[in-house]
């Protein structure tokens, strides 16, 4: 029988997850057993998990879990170095560069276990079958909104943090915006015919601001990109990929520049394809800019999780869209997951 382990979540500021009761009762109905383990922070409270039919798990016990489960998480496992004898379902960022990444592969190698990267469950087209992309857009246009606000007061932003629901971000950020007494900025979203560029894009819409959208066809030249120097704010929503071009070179910081406000919300400025090289660094909930220019002031927004502000929201998009791929995993070498695992196995043997 497939045992599919769901984990908890051990990123400081980690809500969300990849599978909700409805969709757990709908894997054990096809079979699949399921454990979810408990978790201080899940959006989604273990109950409804219970009595979906799932075994409940004490959190943080998946390195005990049988060998033959399939542990399921989304961001990070500890960097502890221990080896990985497990299957794992999450997102690696081990496969473009990172340098990071190498060591995740090596831990799997020495352990014997296999990642299937959540970024790379793919169908027969090259296409995603799920993706946190519009909520990281939407969440990411917002911090960079809130950066920019915090400039016309003459600060850097705040910390974020979690919100209950879209409404509560906007009328926040709304409030953010009147206070500055300034009129709304112009942004320029790259990558607006994806996901996460059309989440960028509907929050600069509902926050009254004039926003450009450019995707390939605007950036296939290669650039340089003038234009993205006079608008307020570039929300950078193209993942970094070999061939991609660089947006904002390092000499765009003492160039004369309409812009002051960077929002790159693909955020892989470990990857040797970062299309945004001004920064080096991601940020934080705590610390969500990054003041990389002071005459005039540029500021870089670079969270990394940043769906977790709409932790609720965004589990249940994310898992509805990966719930039939989930319930393929009674034939984990086939299909999206033989993908997956070839992806996997083509990296590892490059180390």
């Amino acid at each position: 029988m497939t045992h599919l382990w769901v984990r908890a979540e051990q990123r400081e500021n980690e809500q969300r997850v990849g599978l909700t009761p409805d969709g757990a009762g709908r894997l054990v109905a096809a079979g699949i057993r399921v454990t979810v383990e408990q978790s201080h922070s899940r959006a989604i409270p273990i109950d409804g998990y219970a009595q979906a039919g799932c075994d409940i798990a004490s959190e943080n016990a998946w390195p005990r879990a049988p060998l033959d489960a399939i542990i399921f998480g989304l961001k990070e496992l500890p960097g502890d170095g221990t080896p990985l004898p497990h299957r794992h379902i999450m997102f690696g960022h081990a496969f473009k560069g990172q340098h990071s990444g190498r060591v995740l592969l090596e831990r799997f190698r020495d352990g014997g276990g296999t990642l299937y990267d959540l970024e790379y469950l793919v169908d027969e087209t090259g296409r995603r079958v799920a993706a946190f992309g519009y909520w990281a857009g939407y969440a990411g246009a917002a911090v960079t909104l809130k950066a920019w606000a915090a400039q016309q007061r003459g600060q850097i932003c705040g910390p974020v943090g979690v919100y209950p629901d879209k409404d509560a971000l906007i009328a926040e950020l709304d409030a953010e915006l009147v206070s500055g007494n300034a009129p709304r900025p112009r942004a320029i979203v790259i990558g607006a015919l994806g996901r996460v560029g059309a989440g960028a894009a509907d929050l600069c819409t509902a926050m009254g601001v004039e926003t450009t959208r450019w995707d390939m066809a605007e950036t296939a030249h290669g650039g340089p990109f003038p234009d993205i120097l006079d608008h307020d704010l570039f929300l950078n929503c193209i993942f970094a990929r070999p061939g991609t071009p660089v947006f904002v070179p390092r000499a765009a910081l003492g160039a004369p520049r309409r812009l002051s406000v960077i929002g790159d919300v693909a955020c892989d400025p470990d990857s040797d394809y970062n299309p945004v090289p001004v920064y080096d660094r991601a940020t934080s909930w705590e610390a969500p800019v990054l003041r990389v220019a002071d005459a005039p002031v540029l500021d870089v927004m670079a969270i990394d999780n940043l769906p977790s502000m709409l932790p609720a929201e965004s589990s249940r998009d994310y898992a509805g869209q990966l719930l039939p791929t989930l319930l393929s995993l009674t034939d984990p070498d086939s299909g999206v997951w033989g993908r997956a695992r070839a992806t996997f196995e083509a990296h590892v043997q490059g180390l």
